[in-house]
Parts: structure tokens; sequence; C-alpha cells
């Protein structure tokens, strides 16, 4: 935790959904936990340059900056990397262990993993200065037309806007197009407490774009080498999740690397290590599949059983008690259990067809509700085919669980 100290990070306590006027709250759960246990959220580059250092003051660590070229390979074993250093030259480093996690632009993970990188849409980003946002300490989601826009604190005095262009293309920004659909479109669509801070950040200008990654981890298990972070497995960004993942996997791999003394044995290391793509799945499959089933489900649509849905998703989480806690728990990684991710899902779905059906159950909105839960099968049961149905429910039947170190 004390990565996020001295960068100016803010505590976060849940979200707050905005939907058509509406708004609710949803906090995490943290009653049982200590005080100081909350969410955070900060400039990325910050947080990352804070852990650089912290691994940097361990006796046991050499921290050598440069860009890998490429992974070294002897025999179908990942023996190093050659990288460039500062000043341009080509030099070789060699590790019985090496661990690639160069991003979500991963030039290195086509060798280690199988990527079926989609792109379900892009981001706009802006930073709002000095604005108050309407639920403090809280990430904010507005379920706006076409798709949802977020701002959420990411220190003091500045707060990251994003907002979710769907398909792969966004309006230019050379020729104004951006500015006019983000005046026009999206702020209209806003709190009125932060309209004129929004405003302020278009005019101002610096607005950057991203598109927005998914992709299933499925490696290649490759003795001396091992895929972590977004160049091994991404999600849409909707519910912040990546870092969540990312850390989470680093503490399971670190339980499993701890017991060894030795890794230089590297085909019995690569079958040893195994076992992290199934220990990790609990919380990167409940994250990812949430990510991916709660964007489609809070994106605007013509068709009215997804309409219902978007609208019976509001309601359910308003309700409060375990009908926002048992979602919320599961989003910030509290709760890694993937049927307890299943089951929401679906209550929510069947929520949604029960309104339908009151006071009078009418054929057409008998179908309605027919399409609907046609609708969420369609949105859930692809991911957790793409997670792994086996990894995700079953994980005690996959050889690799049982295995602990020689």
């Amino acid at each position: 935790t004390d990565c996020v100290e001295g960068i100016d990070a803010q505590r976060v306590f849940g979200y707050a959904l905005f939907k058509d006027g509406k708004h609710t709250q949803l906090a995490y759960p943290l009653e049982k936990f200590h005080s100081d246990v909350s969410g955070r959220s900060f400039h990325n580059g910050r947080f990352i340059q804070r852990m650089r250092e912290k691994a940097a003051s361990l006796p046991n660590v050499r921290l050598v900056q440069g860009s890998v070229t490429s992974l070294l390979e002897e025999n179908g074993t990942i023996k190093g990397v050659q990288y460039k250093n500062k000043d341009g030259e080509q030099q070789t480093a060699y590790a019985p262990l090496t661990i690639v996690c160069d991003g979500c632009f991963s030039n290195l993970r086509r060798s280690l993993c199988n990527p079926k990188v989609d792109v379900p849409s892009c981001f706009v980003g802006l930073v709002l200065e000095n604005c108050d946002l309407p639920c403090a300490n809280h990430g904010h989601v507005i379920l706006g037309d076409p798709s949802p826009i977020l701002f959420y604190p990411i220190s003091s005095t500045e707060v990251r806007c994003l907002v979710d262009v769907p398909g792969q293309k966004v309006p230019s920004i050379s020729n104004g197009e951006m500015t006019t659909y983000l005046k026009t479109v999206v702020a209209p669509q806003i709190p009125k407490q932060i309209y004129d801070s929004f405003v302020a950040a278009v005019d101002k200008g610096n607005i950057r774009t991203m598109p927005n990654r998914s992709m299933p981890a499925a490696p290649y298990p490759t003795p001396g080498a091992l895929l972590m972070g977004d160049a091994f497995n991404m999600r849409h960004p909707l519910t912040g999740g990546g870092m969540t993942v990312a850390l989470s996997d680093i503490v399971v791999l670190r339980n499993l690397l701890r017991p060894l003394k030795d890794l230089n044995d590297a085909p019995t290391l690569c079958k040893y290590l195994e076992s992290f793509y199934t220990l990790r799945k609990p919380v990167a499959s409940t994250i990812n599949t949430l990510a991916g089933a709660l964007y489609k489900v809070f994106c605007a649509s013509p068709d009215k059983a997804r309409q219902e849905m978007r609208e019976a998703c509001f309601d359910y989480l308003s309700l409060g008690g375990v009908f926002s806690s048992g979602p919320v728990s599961l989003l910030s990684g509290l709760n890694p259990r993937p049927l307890s991710l299943v089951l929401h899902f679906f209550a929510v779905a069947v929520y949604g067809v029960g309104r339908l059906l009151v006071p009078f159950p009418w054929p057409k909105r008998i179908w309605i509700g027919a399409r609907l839960i046609l609708g969420a099968s369609g949105i859930i049961f692809p991911i957790i085919k793409a997670e792994g149905v086996r990894q995700m429910f079953f994980p005690a039947t996959v050889p690799a669980y049982y295995r602990a170190p020689r």
C-alpha cells in the first residue's frame, strides 16, 4: 500500500450510477476490513514509478532500463531477452525465468499465447480540473446514449473523464468533430454539477483517444517464460478491473514461486507454473466476465428487450442490501466467485422479466421477457466460454490445480 502514498491517490468507497435523471450509490462492502482498506484511483504513471522505485530499493534487485526487442529462444525454451539500452546499444540479459509484462501493445506475446484481441469500443479521455463530483470518493458511471461515460478522481484537483464510443472509429479531433460530439451529444447527458467543468475541459482541448481491448487468457505454457498483465489478458476497462487482476496475478505467482529454491529446471518449472493459469481464475474470470457483460448491458439499444435489461440492471442495483453489495463485491475482487456472478446476472434478467409480467402477462410482454432471457444468455455465455468453463467453475478438476513444489 505504500506505493499509493505520496502520489495524491484518492480513496474510493464505491460507485455512483446515473440514468435518465435518477442516481444510486453502491458501496464496497468493507465492514469486515481495517479502516484503511478502500479502493484507490490515481495517475497510473505515478503508481508504476513508485512500484519500480520500491522494487529497485530491495537488496536482491538490480534495475536495468532498456527497450526489449525480442525474446531469446533455444530449443523451445526462453533463455532471456535482447534489449537496447538508453544509448541505443544492443544488449542481452539471461534468466531462468522471464516474466513478459509489456502491456496491451505487447510485441512479445505472440510466441507465448494465442492473442485474439477484440476492440469493442474506444475511450475518449479528458481531465476535469477543480471539479466537485456529485458523490465524493466514488467512481461515477453515467448510463448514456450510445454507451457509458465515466468520471473518477485521480488526484485532489483532477477528475478523469472517459467517454465510451462504440466501434473502432472515433470523431476526428483535428477537424473539430470531436469537440462538437462531446458538446452536443455527451455534455447534455452528464450531471449539471459537473457540466461546466466538462465543457471547460473540452474547450481546453487536451483530448486523448484509446482503443478498448478485450483478450481472453490463452497461454502456450512455454519453458522459461510467463505472461502477465495486459500482455496476457485484457477486459473492457469500464469497471477499472485491469490493475486489480494484475495485482491479484502477482500475488498468485509470488505464492507459487516462494517455496522454490531453484528456477533453472525450465521444463519442470513450466509444468509447475501451469497451476498459475488455474489459480488465477476465480479473481480474473469474475472481473473479466463482469466487465464484458456490464458493458453490453449498459450500452443503449433500440431493442426493447435490451432496454428492459438495462433498466432492470439499474433498478436491481438500486435495491440495496445484497442486491448491490453482491455485484459490487464481485466487481472489486472482494468476492471472486464465478458462480455468484452468474446467479446475480440471471437474477437481474429474472427481475426484469418479473416486472414485465406484472400486473398482467400480455403476449407482447411475454415475448419481450423471453428475448430478455435469451439476450442475457447471449451476453454472458460466450464470455464464460472464452474464459474457460472448467477452470472457472470446476478448478479442482484441473490437474495443475493440485500441483505442489517438489
